[in-house]
């Protein structure tokens, strides 16, 4: 969707000590395949902290819906991508920084509000060389209002391959997803409201 607006984009992704780390190798190949002019990967070891079921392997990761904010969501992980990415549109003097974030049909993240989002894009725009110097960043995100079918339906036009991707937060070593885990649940109703064949990599035996 950047490109099409016809940005540059400095693609960056970010290691945290996620168990799902096959999601980095599919970011390399998405990064690649939409013609990023780079593509970074950076360490921050939030798994030194826990309290998250993607970043402590002794907390199961949940196959059924919960009430309230689920136990997937890792503390501060959105605040802490986002001024990494800050610091990196300072470096490469980007005007924009997109983000993936989407606030609906998802798992009640805190950090994926619109409301959230348009805090960070002022804290940007107060801490910043840059913007104290009269170029002020914007905080973009594209999918944040889309349901998952919207999101299947927009990529699917973009021509985005969706079979480089991996979204499952239980993929196993060669990246295929478990089927149950709510990222996969949203996935798959993503898919099936599209009307569009599900291109997903499931584990043997499971969808």
């Amino acid at each position: 969707m950047a490109r099409v607006e016809g940005w540059r984009c400095h693609a960056l992704s970010v290691d945290y000590g996620q168990r799902h780390r096959v999601e980095l190798q599919a970011a390399v190949r998405v990064a690649s395949a939409l013609g990023a002019v780079e593509h970074r990967v950076v360490r921050v070891d939030i798994a030194g902290f826990g309290g998250s079921a993607l970043t402590d392997t002794s907390i199961a990761v949940p196959t059924s819906p919960s009430e309230g904010i689920p136990i997937t969501y890792v503390p501060a992980r959105n605040t802490i991508m986002l001024a990494l990415a800050l610091a990196h549109a300072e470096v490469t003097a980007s005007d924009a920084i997109f983000t993936g974030a989407n606030a609906v049909d998802y798992s009640g993240y805190p950090d994926c509000r619109p409301e959230y989002l348009g805090a960070f894009e002022r804290l940007a725009n107060l801490a910043t060389r840059r913007a104290v110097e009269g170029s002020p960043i914007a905080i973009k995100a594209p999918i944040v209002q889309m349901t998952k079918a919207e999101i299947v339906r927009r990529g699917t036009a973009l021509g985005v391959d969706f079979a480089l991707t991996v979204s499952c937060y239980n993929a196993d070593a060669q990246g295929r997803a478990c089927g149950r885990c709510d990222s996969c649940r949203f996935r798959r109703e993503g898919f099936e409201k599209a009307g569009v064949p599900d291109v997903t990599r499931y584990q043997p035996g499971l969808k």
